[in-house]
């Protein structure tokens, strides 16, 4: 179920992911965590601590992982969270899997650009995730990544 607020949330991970700096061989990504009552618990985007980290792994790694407001939190990410990975042992949907995290949002999914078959909502779906998709924000987050997708 889609909350009133999902397009405020996703369009304020849009803005962090424009703060990502840029790389030729990786999207440009924002996440946000979002407790049960509408507070921002964390957020992250890609690269922002390294020249690996992922978004949704970095707004993560801000949080203890046994936080009790994490069991009813939202992960808004502005790309379907990887399901492969070479830099790290775990991939961000293995991250949120991992966490008590039930509830995520995307603005749209990984093309097969860089990945040729991202399955990160489909493997969250698969193990009791509810994924929201939000197409009415997908040019916005497609544009923070026009440099790769032209």
């Amino acid at each position: 179920m889609r909350h009133a607020d999902d397009v405020t949330w996703m369009e304020r991970a849009i803005e962090l992911s424009r703060k990502c700096p840029p790389a030729e061989g990786a999207f440009s990504v924002g996440a946000i965590i979002v407790s049960a009552d509408g507070e921002e618990l964390a957020h992250g985007y890609s690269r922002e601590t390294d020249a690996h980290v992922h978004a949704e792994e970095s707004a993560l790694a801000k949080l203890p992982a046994d936080d009790p407001r994490l069991a009813g939190a939202t992960l808004y990410s502005t790309l379907e969270p990887c399901s492969e990975r070479k830099s790290r042992p775990l991939t961000c949907t293995q991250l949120i899997l991992r966490s008590a995290i039930r509830r995520v949002v995307i603005a749209w999914r990984e093309p097969s650009l860089l990945v040729a078959d991202c399955v990160g909502v489909e493997t969250l779906r698969a193990n009791g995730a509810y994924v929201i998709e939000l197409p009415e924000l997908l040019d916005q987050a497609r544009g923070v990544n026009a440099h790769l997708l032209n």
